[in-house]
């Protein structure tokens, strides 16, 4: 049995792992989703949340036998976790999610991708401190591929998103590379192009680098194979 910590992305909340969560019950894992600062039922202010806040919460999660699984903007939450506390953690897992780059912020890798299909979604904060995304267009970019539904479960749920996060680098990663980790792609991701996953991985073993036929969601697209893939990983 694993303890396994499910970190949401951008603009979600712990309840996005929903169906993920007794599939891995079911698998005898001892899996638990938390909302970092400002998502979900955390009341932090939007304007006072940080990537060190983020990192913070992964870490007051964690310990010393957990596997976090970060999702999209997640993978730079657990990134900064790991590379406060490598020891507060067993092995990170990158759902196709932003890998830090040394001196790169996320906003910076975003740009680096062959397209930007998240942008014009984006519906900016009067103060440029937050954003909302058009409730018309995330069904197509996160939840393409779902079944009946989930997006009309997700999409009322969707919360406001800090800049700030966004906008920090982590200046070293190699303590969070210290870690065993693994990637899932996702080869229909709207959001994350499947290009740059697979350039993020690039020089990654290929016994850690894992692929699903989905969109953006697989919790909720496929959550019984995406089950079987991070017990895979664990497995190994």
């Amino acid at each position: 049995m694993s303890d396994i910590l499910l970190v949401h992305g951008s603009c979600h909340g712990a309840w996005c792992w929903r169906d993920l969560l007794p599939e891995l019950r079911a698998l005898g894992h001892a899996p638990r989703a938390i909302d970092l600062p400002g998502h979900g039922d955390d009341l932090t202010p939007v304007n006072d949340v940080t990537l060190d806040s983020y990192a913070d919460a992964v870490l007051a999660a964690s310990t010393p036998q957990t596997v976090v699984v970060g999702h999209s903007m997640g993978g730079f939450a657990i990134s900064a976790a790991a590379q406060k506390n490598p020891a507060a953690m067993a092995r990170l897992i990158y759902l196709c999610a932003y890998v830090p780059a040394p001196g790169m912020t996320l906003a910076d890798m975003r740009k680096q991708a062959p397209s930007q299909p998240l942008m014009p979604a984006v519906r900016m904060a009067d103060d440029g401190k937050s954003f909302t995304l058009d409730p018309t267009m995330t069904e197509a970019l996160f939840y393409n591929d779902c079944p009946p539904g989930a997006a009309e479960f997700a999409i009322p749920r969707l919360c406001a998103q800090a800049i700030a996060p966004t906008t920090v680098a982590l200046p070293d990663t190699r303590r969070a590379e210290s870690l065993p980790r693994s990637y899932i792609r996702c080869m229909d991701d709207r959001t994350i192009p499947p290009a740059y996953q697979v350039t993020m991985t690039q020089d990654w073993p290929d016994k850690d680098v894992y692929e699903m036929a989905t969109g953006h969601s697989p919790f909720l697209t496929d959550p019984a194979r995406l089950a079987r893939i991070i017990e895979t990983i664990l497995s190994r």
